[in-house]
């Protein structure tokens, strides 16, 4: 009996090893997978402007952190980060935007998270524009002006 239970203990500590190891490897591989997942910072944001009045679409490339504007609206980029190429495709960028009018105190009308991917889930709609995220571009630190381009349709 006594025999029976030392070969029993032997072979319980094996199977907690053999369980252990097999946890650390486990949680090794996911932190390895999980450590590629991760966006990328970038210092330019692409955001695309409908104004409904003229129906004209304006595509804007700005620095993070540069305040700039479209129409009425103040716009600044505070974050804007991208997956890799090899992973699903997302740029989501954080944003404030606010409405100037002259003689007016500024109005704040969105501040947030806005997905590339998913525009109908946080975009900004106003009654004269629409606002939402096409792109981050660039690397982390490179200071530059925003540059604007107008489509009509």
């Amino acid at each position: 009996m006594v025999a029976s239970s030392r070969r029993l203990s032997k072979y319980r500590c094996k199977t907690d090893a053999m369980r252990m190891a097999t946890i650390l490897s486990t949680v090794m591989i996911t932190a390895a997978v999980l450590s590629q997942a991760v966006a990328a910072p970038h210092d330019t944001v692409v955001i695309q402007g409908l104004d409904k009045v003229t129906a004209r679409v304006s595509t804007i490339e700005a620095p993070v952190g540069y305040t700039f504007r479209l129409g009425t609206l103040e716009i600044i980029a505070r974050h804007c980060e991208k997956r890799p190429p090899e992973e699903t495709p997302e740029s989501t960028a954080f944003l404030d935007i606010w409405e100037i009018r002259e003689g007016e105190p500024a109005v704040s009308l969105f501040r947030g998270w806005m997905f590339a991917s998913s525009p109908a889930l946080s975009v900004l709609e106003h009654p004269v524009y629409d606002v939402w995220v096409l792109d981050c571009k660039g690397e982390s630190g490179a200071d530059g002006q925003p540059q604007a381009s107008e489509q009509s349709q």
